[in-house]
């Protein structure tokens, strides 16, 4: 098979982006190429338009294997793949600890430490006018095709999930549902509060349903999201002030709905420096407040939202476990239990790029999708 030449959205690394045609090449030993068939967008997206170098956008998305290097045995051509862009070699320490999102090796987050260039990379057989192009967090899937290493694909038995659909649980449903199971561990009959609701914190409310939370109270400035958490599985809504700092007044109400001693687990999902701080305000003593959205500025908090015995976690993509995390996930949507093709708000072209970044920073949709014919 010859190489493939197909569209793609590249960001110029100055805050805009381009589409322009990359060439593909047949894989090689542990390598796939995937005909991409929807790209889901999150605000990551949106800021790696400012990373300071080109690179091909977008790191959730699902398709089709076209073609697997000799060495690949977990999917072959035909098969529906979701993408995963937390690669793990399962050898290092942190693979060995049972941290494949924290792999030292080939996580484009948390092996940047070891000298890994985070965020992005290239394979020698992706290139724009004839120069290997960097994808964002080694996958790129706002393209019609991508080129991955055997580790970043997990197949989708799912027979009636959309591509759409499959494309979002590769970071936005796996994060929010991830922090509450995998780090968190929410217990049945607790109660959790879920500060912002946008696409991961809806994620997060399908998740505290799933662990059986007795209360899933949401918090958002936005009536209309309040309206879609009670769809995906809220049981009380509180809608904030956007003037409320820290979220001190709506931390009241919390306590109002939890026998005046605040509840056993807060989310905070808004990438808000400001809110990092927030779910601390919200949970009991002994509580524990969850930093979702990967706030990366420097905060200031008041050590007495600390009292007492509280503890703050920031897990990284719901601590995932691609083979295991992924498929359980799918056979969630099979059974009912997640609601997947009802966060898909609207779906673009690759052309209207501009008009999904729009929706999505004005908070229009739950989640907006990229497609390709």
């Amino acid at each position: 098979m010859k190489a493939i030449t197909c569209k793609a959205a590249i960001a110029d690394g100055k805050g805009g982006f381009f589409v322009e045609d990359i060439v593909v090449q047949q894989p090689q030993n542990d390598e796939v190429l995937i005909k991409i068939k929807a790209a889901g967008l999150c605000h990551t997206d949106y800021d790696s338009l400012s990373w300071g170098k080109q690179l091909i956008l977008g790191h959730e998305g699902a398709g089709i294997v076209i073609a697997t290097g000799s060495d690949v045995k977990s999917v072959t051509a035909g098969d529906s793949v979701i993408l995963n862009w937390a690669m793990h070699c399962g050898k290092c320490f942190q693979c060995l600890e049972g941290n494949q999102h924290l792999c030292e090796v080939a996580s484009p987050v948390a092996a940047g430490e070891n000298g890994y260039t985070p965020g992005h990379a290239h394979l020698a057989g992706t290139t724009l006018n004839n120069q290997p192009i960097l994808r964002s967090f080694n996958i790129g899937t706002i393209a019609e095709y991508t080129l991955v290493k055997e580790s970043a694909v997990v197949k989708n038995s799912s027979k009636t999930m959309s591509f759409p659909a499959a494309s979002i649980i590769s970071c936005g449903v796996m994060t929010g549902y991830g922090s509450v199971i995998n780090a968190a561990k929410v217990k049945a009959g607790a109660s959790v509060v879920v500060l912002g609701t946008g696409g991961v914190g809806l994620n997060v409310i399908q998740g505290a349903k799933v662990a059986r939370a007795g209360k899933i109270i949401a918090i958002d400035i936005n009536a209309k999201r309040l309206e879609m958490a009670m769809q995906f599985g809220a049981t009380h809504t509180i809608l904030a002030d956007k003037n409320d700092a820290g979220l001190l007044e709506a931390a009241k109400e919390v306590k109002r709905l939890t026998e005046g001693r605040g509840a056993d687990y807060a989310f905070e999902c808004t990438a808000i420096p400001e809110l990092g701080a927030a779910p601390l305000a919200m949970v009991r003593n002994a509580g524990t407040a969850v930093q979702v959205s990967g706030i990366e500025q420097e905060i200031t908090i008041d050590m007495r939202l600390f009292e007492w015995d509280k503890i703050y976690i920031n897990p990284l993509y719901g601590k995932c476990r691609p083979q295991i995390d992924l498929p359980h996930i799918v056979q969630l949507y099979s059974e009912g239990h997640l609601l997947l093709e009802e966060m898909i708000t609207r779906t673009y072209n690759i052309h209207e790029l501009d008009n999904a970044f729009d929706d999505m920073l004005q908070g229009r949709n739950a989640k907006g999708v990229i497609v390709f014919d």
